[in-house]
């Protein structure tokens, strides 16, 4: 199970935005009320209430529910005849590193420093799943393929935990290192990236959400929130935060992210207000 897979929101096509998956809206709920609260669970009707507000029926909440208790993302607590639902620590920690990446690295790269992560691997023909296991969590973790082996992301990129939770450190080398004065750092990026695409995610993104700004939080705060992180999830998943310096003028990721923000902003504080009004909860044992 690969943290980039967990974390897509769509299956749709980026002209239209993202439709948005179940699982994946739970977990930007879980994100948005439960994370940073503390030791909580919340009852399974609360939750369907929420998730119903973005198109999310009963059925498809309380299947959704029972195939990340499967896959260790949630677990469940009994009180009385109502079910509860808190985050796993493997759950805790994808969403962590969700929040870092919304909240704190922002989606424009202005600080790179001119240092690359390279890392080198060679599986296996018969291994396909562990290939794609780890080109998956590669591609969240901002790499992209130089050579079908010879995988590079921009930055000080700490993978060695990625590689050792997939069992793959035997078959894996990672570097560290400065391009030398003949390579074209541009013409890299362009033939690693598709830059086309994650720019296009930039702009279905900055046309959905401008029609928000100076709107206020409307009349479902907590709604909006939701699908606003959910689709700034889907926008960035693919994005490695390229120095900002290499890529094209007037690269689309700072207006988008200028408009998550303040939409964001504006709705933050009335869905969490929202939020305590709607939301039963209880300590997770």
């Amino acid at each position: 199970m690969e943290d980039n897979d967990i974390l897509d929101t769509s299956d749709g096509d980026i002209s239209d935005g993202p439709q948005p998956r179940p699982q994946s809206l739970m977990l930007a709920f879980f994100g948005n009320h439960v994370l940073g609260e503390g030791r909580l669970c919340v009852y399974s009707g609360s939750i369907i209430d929420v998730l119903g507000r973005v198109g999310v029926g009963e059925q498809a909440v309380r299947s959704t529910l029972t195939r990340m208790v499967n896959r260790g993302l949630l677990q469940r607590q009994r009180e009385g005849r109502k079910m509860y639902f808190g985050l796993t620590p493997q759950a805790t920690r994808i969403l962590n590193d969700g929040r870092t990446r919304i909240w704190k690295q922002g989606a424009v790269n202005d600080d790179w420093g001119g240092d690359w992560t390279l890392l080198g691997f060679s599986l296996p023909d018969a291994w396909k799943r562990q290939r794609h296991d780890l080109r998956s969590r590669l591609t969240w973790s901002g790499f992209g393929a130089l050579y079908s082996g010879l995988w590079i992301a921009p930055g000080d990129v700490d993978v060695s935990s990625v590689v050792s939770e997939l069992g793959l450190s035997d078959h894996v080398k990672i570097f560290h290192a400065r391009a030398d004065q003949a390579t074209d750092i541009e013409l890299m990026i362009r033939d690693t990236w598709d830059l086309e695409r994650i720019a296009a995610r930039y702009v279905t993104f900055d046309k959905r959400w401008t029609v928000h700004l100076g709107t206020g939080s409307g009349e479902d705060p907590i709604g909006t929130r939701l699908r606003l992180v959910s689709e700034w999830l889907w926008t960035i998943r693919t994005d490695p935060r390229l120095p900002a310096r290499h890529l094209p003028p007037a690269w689309p990721a700072r207006a988008a992210q200028e408009t998550f923000r303040h939409v964001a902003r504006q709705t933050e504080a009335p869905a969490l207000r929202m939020a305590r009004e709607l939301l039963e909860t209880t300590p997770l044992r």
